[in-house]
């Protein structure tokens, strides 16, 4: 089973809840847990896991031979990003720092004068501990292309889970709802959506919300810090109710979440009353996949 911990907006709670769920499942459950997030991948700092260095993840880059180029400037007039300059009777100019690999230069050029290079955007980094197996993603510093080293990071732990064979496998994603988050969801069987009762974490929930059902995976809702207000609460509940969406879940706001966060250790295994809540949360979740 295929969990993602997603939820649009940024600081609702989603790796707390991911790394939560992921110690909870693990006690009985074969548990790979997927830090999605690689501009931001945190979930090791939450487990206090030790990574090791896995695999490199690369991006493809065009070359261009000039001895072959005839600066008919096909290459540059097909370029979306904008990253070839072309200048009449002049050889192209490449802008590699906003090039995305799409190699459509590569296919129009006539002259077969680009061929294809590479470059180092990532690193997926692997670890354990609490019996869960963790695979996280990290973006280059400088890099932009995280929906790749996402698509990468999901590659890779398909190739590991061949190995361990996993029962469950949770995806913790980042927050957004573009390339990453999108590459977080695809082939996911169930999406736990986690907000606040804030304004802007129910505009951004209905936007991810909107992917959950482009891609027709089955949801739910997860309010963390549910008591800050509890008004507000009531209007994410209204809507859950008119778009026939299972609320799974509230958690409240406690000090003990964010102590747990600054000792690096579970909730769950720092304070075990609180483990009743998660395992709560996993049988609704059971329920509703």
């Amino acid at each position: 089973m295929k969990i993602a911990i997603t939820g649009g907006k940024g600081g609702v709670g989603k790796s707390f809840i991911a790394t939560s769920l992921a110690v909870e499942f693990a006690k009985n459950k074969k548990t790979m847990l997927v830090d999605a997030d690689a501009e931001c991948p945190n979930d090791h700092l939450l487990l206090s896991i030790k990574r090791r260095e896995s695999n490199r993840v690369y991006q493809l880059m065009p070359k261009w031979d000039f001895s072959k180029c005839t600066k008919c400037g096909k290459c540059a007039l097909v370029c979306k990003q904008n990253a070839i300059v072309f200048v009449k009777e002049k050889y192209p100019a490449f802008v590699k720092d906003i090039c995305i690999g799409c190699s459509a230069c590569i296919v129009a050029c006539p002259q077969n004068a680009i061929t294809k290079s590479k470059k180092e955007i990532g690193m997926i980094y692997t670890g354990e501990n609490y019996n869960i197996h963790l695979v996280s993603g990290e973006l280059k510093v400088g890099e932009l292309a995280s929906g790749e080293v996402v698509a990468e990071v999901r590659k890779y732990s398909e190739e590991i889970n061949e190995k361990i064979k996993a029962d469950i496998m949770l995806i913790d994603s980042a927050a957004g709802i573009g390339c990453p988050v999108i590459a977080s969801l695809v082939g996911t069987d169930y999406i736990v959506a986690v907000t606040e009762p804030t304004p802007s974490a129910l505009h951004d929930l209905k936007r991810v919300l909107y992917l959950a059902n482009h891609f027709r995976i089955k949801h739910g809702i997860l309010i963390n810090k549910s008591d800050l207000d509890v008004g507000f609460c009531s209007i994410i509940e209204k809507y859950a109710k008119e778009n026939n969406i299972e609320i799974i879940g509230k958690i409240p706001y406690k000090k003990e979440f964010i102590h747990a966060t600054i000792k690096m250790k579970p909730i769950v295994e720092l304070n075990p009353e609180y483990r009743e809540m998660f395992k709560e949360l996993i049988e609704r979740i059971k329920t509703e996949k």
